[in-house]
């Protein structure tokens, strides 16, 4: 599958907002946006150029589909059901995004960011009621119990970010019990939760054409 493999600090200078794609290093001193809080490349610093009503559109599609680490198709699909569903296209978007597994397992600290939580999905290290997972984009339900299994519990990696966990509030809609390592999705989350550096409307309004 196709994968960004750039350096990801210049997703969020091109953004001009941080989108948290390096864990704990985005809210340290180290962090590309706080040393060069301009745009990536030769003009990147000089850049004054207006956006159009689309370019401004086209930028808060790619905050969002960056943050969660999706491509272009992936995003769309995602969109596209989003649209079929009853209720408020951009909320069901978001929601679609925070119910999956890779996200779920950030949330609830078990990874330094999403990119993270995504390796260790993929490497089998998760179950979700009882049944092994190793589906990034699986979605889960209200109700629905993730765990870390136990060979994954002494990697420095989760260690050290069960460590800094206190630093992420816990989603409402999440509980967690560190002792069995193990997180609950006791709601569907909605927007009033979620904080999301993005014009949402913008995005709908960007596919509606």
């Amino acid at each position: 599958m196709a994968r960004y493999t750039d350096a990801r600090c210049k997703l969020c200078r091109r953004e001009g907002t941080k989108l948290f794609l390096k864990g704990e290093r985005c809210i340290t001193e180290k962090c590309a946006m706080e040393r060069r809080a301009y745009p990536p490349g030769e003009r990147g610093r000089d850049s004054r150029m207006k956006l159009s009503g689309y370019g401004v559109q086209l930028r808060e599609k790619q905050k969002l589909r960056r943050m969660y680490g999706l491509l272009e198709r992936q995003f769309h699909n995602y969109f596209k059901k989003a649209e079929r569903m009853k209720g408020v296209t951009s909320e069901l978007l978001v929601q679609l995004l925070e119910r999956r597994l890779d996200n779920t397992v950030y949330r609830l600290g078990f990874a330094p960011s999403r990119i993270s939580a995504r390796q260790l999905v993929r490497h089998g290290h998760f179950t979700v009621n009882g049944k092994r997972v190793d589906i990034p984009s699986f979605l889960l339900r209200a109700g629905d119990v993730v765990e870390l299994r136990e060979k994954g519990r002494s990697m420095p990696l989760v260690e050290a970010s069960l460590e800094e966990r206190g630093r992420r509030e816990l989603p409402a809609w999440l509980s967690f019990d560190r002792e069995s390592f193990r997180g609950t999705m006791m709601e569907l989350p909605t927007l009033e939760h979620v904080a999301v550096p993005v014009e949402l409307q913008q995005i709908v309004e960007l596919y509606s054409k």
